[in-house]
């Protein structure tokens, strides 16, 4: 379904709807940016309605639930602004329209709104079902090309103060990605990955679902190259006032699923991660204050 099809059925169906439900409707016929950016309760707070009504008129609409909606608006507002350089120019526009004290506040508020997601009930049902996945594995590779590489770094760097489980494909040459290549069935890949999708994170899913891994995918749509292929799929939006995408709604999806991991894996983690912060420590990773040097 395309939010032209929305906004028609809206149309169709508004002299049909509540008093509440018509001005949750205007408001998506009115506010179309705000409805791909903002959190269901701040639309609801500006449009002057409970959040339930949003949500009724979600599924009114034919959704399961609001952010179902609110996905296909961030996929229509990304489609149509183009390229990098188009909404560079944009950002600059938007800063004489609002200023730069506005700028943050309405970057703020939109991080905030993507977040809020991550904890509807499907969002929750997917992580969960991830950490699943990802917890069962013998091995779990972990990829994230360009942008999306510091997510991919942080899962497998935080997993490695519990185990040996998870593997950065990175490497200088361009080889890390080879490693995939031996993997088994009873391993995993973890892949972040949204527009403009990088070829090789796409080979490498398709690659790693020939072998029989069972894929987990952080993209941007549940249409993505990855979501296609992926035996789990998060979708997290990615929509910014900026001219790149965030990636702060995956790098979260990822802390959860490291957390939740970690939750999982029983009464050794404590053991695990001190005899790693003893190594870090004896190694002199870390900058001692007191001793004002490395130690």
């Amino acid at each position: 379904m395309s939010n032209e099809v929305v906004l028609e059925r809206i149309r169709e169906t508004i002299g049909e709807m509540s008093p509440q439900l018509q001005v949750a409707a205007r408001f998506l016929l009115d506010n179309p940016d705000e409805v791909a950016l903002l959190s269901m309760r701040e639309q609801a707070r500006v449009a002057g309605v409970q959040p339930a009504t949003m949500t009724r008129l979600a599924k009114l609409l034919g959704f399961s639930g609001f952010e179902e909606l609110r996905r296909l608006y961030a996929d229509a507002i990304r489609d149509k602004s183009g390229s990098f350089s188009t909404r560079a120019a944009q950002l600059i526009a938007r800063r004489k329209s609002v200023g730069e004290a506005g700028l943050i506040s309405l970057y703020v508020d939109t991080l905030i709104g993507h977040l809020g997601a991550l904890k509807t009930p499907e969002m929750i049902d997917l992580l969960i079902r991830a950490a699943t996945v990802l917890s069962d594995a013998r091995r779990v590779f972990c990829l994230g090309l360009r942008s999306a590489f510091p997510v991919a770094y942080q899962m497998a760097y935080v997993q490695s103060y519990m185990n040996e489980r998870a593997v950065l494909l990175d490497g200088p040459g361009g080889i890390g990605l080879d490693t995939i290549g031996r993997a088994s069935p009873d391993c995993a890949l973890f892949v972040v990955t949204a527009k403009p999708y990088a070829r090789a994170s796409i080979e490498t899913v398709a690659l790693a679902h020939r072998r029989g891994l069972k894929v987990v995918a952080v993209t941007d749509s549940i249409l993505s190259p990855a979501a296609r292929i992926a035996d789990v799929t998060i979708p997290v939006a990615t929509g910014s006032p900026s001219f790149f995408d965030t990636i702060a709604t995956a790098f979260v999806a990822g802390e959860i699923l490291v957390a939740l991991i970690a939750a999982r894996a029983g009464p050794g983690v404590p053991e695990a991660v001190h005899e790693m912060e003893s190594r870090l420590a004896k190694s002199g990773a870390f900058w001692s204050q007191k001793a004002g040097k490395r130690r």
